[in-house]
């Protein structure tokens, strides 16, 4: 893995990550009540207290900002400390509770205090890990932060469909009365499951366009291999839910830790 691909892309996109949405705060109350509906399908709460959760791939709190306005005591860490300071940022703005941390995939057990009913990880996050150790050690990692009998829940891009003709580019998305876009272009690695994005967002600012252009690595990591890890690390039960059942826009996989004894 090109240790500091992912880090220095988030870092850098920490104040304008939002533009890549229509509306980024919509957005947020959406994934807030998906996750919601979604969990609460998959995982079979005791009592009536607050579900205990860690958003393990949090950024600039997209997820967790939603989510922490349902029932959920959340903790949400990231690798990249900037989008981890707009993510408190924006919960002190929205009023929210959240515990956040700066944790590493990999380093989960020691970067992260505790354990917890379910773990989330959204928006194609695991795929910056572009080797089978780091995957196996993610897994790993994310599996010690489950409770016994709780739930793991992952969203990825549709790489078993993608891969086919690896595309170029992403469609541009027109906002603002066309004064922004955003899309993505993909440099594909040879005939390798690996990729560089380069992510583009333009704006119209008093007359004048500018662009900034950030690029990361990822694996195109098809499901039959993330299952594959998830299983190496003890995880059962475990169910891809694409977004023609979820009404998700990537692929969903769950997994639980089952208690034995």
């Amino acid at each position: 893995m090109e240790k500091n691909s992912s880090l220095n892309f988030y870092n850098e996109l920490s104040e304008t990550y939002h533009l890549i949405f229509h509306d980024w705060y919509r957005a947020i109350h959406w994934q807030g009540d998906f996750f919601n509906d979604f969990i609460r399908s998959q995982y079979q709460h005791k009592g009536d207290g607050l579900i205990k959760l860690l958003d393990a791939s949090c950024g600039i709190g997209t997820q967790s900002l939603g989510l922490a306005q349902h029932k959920f005591t959340i903790t949400a860490t990231d690798l990249s400390a900037k989008s981890v300071e707009r993510a408190v940022r924006e919960a002190e703005k929205a009023g929210v509770h959240i515990e956040f941390g700066t944790a590493d995939f990999r380093s989960l057990e020691q970067d992260v205090p505790g354990q917890f009913e379910v773990v989330l990880s959204a928006d194609n996050a695991i795929p910056h890990l572009l080797t089978d150790e780091d995957l196996k050690a993610a897994c790993r990692n994310l599996y010690s932060k489950v409770l016994d009998n709780g739930l793991l829940i992952i969203s990825m891009r549709d790489y078993d469909n993608e891969i086919k003709d690896k595309q170029r580019a992403t469609s541009p998305r027109v906002m603002d009365k066309g004064k922004r876009i955003s899309f993505q272009v993909w440099d594909w690695m040879g005939d390798d499951n690996f990729y560089i994005t380069h992510q583009f967002i333009m704006q119209e600012i008093d007359g004048v366009w500018q662009t900034e252009v950030n690029s990361t690595s990822y694996r195109a990591l098809l499901r039959h291999e993330l299952s594959a890890f998830l299983s190496d690390a003890g995880f059962t039960d475990i169910r891809w839910h694409m977004p023609s059942e979820s009404g998700y826009y990537q692929p969903i996989v769950t997994a639980k830790k089952i208690e034995f004894k």
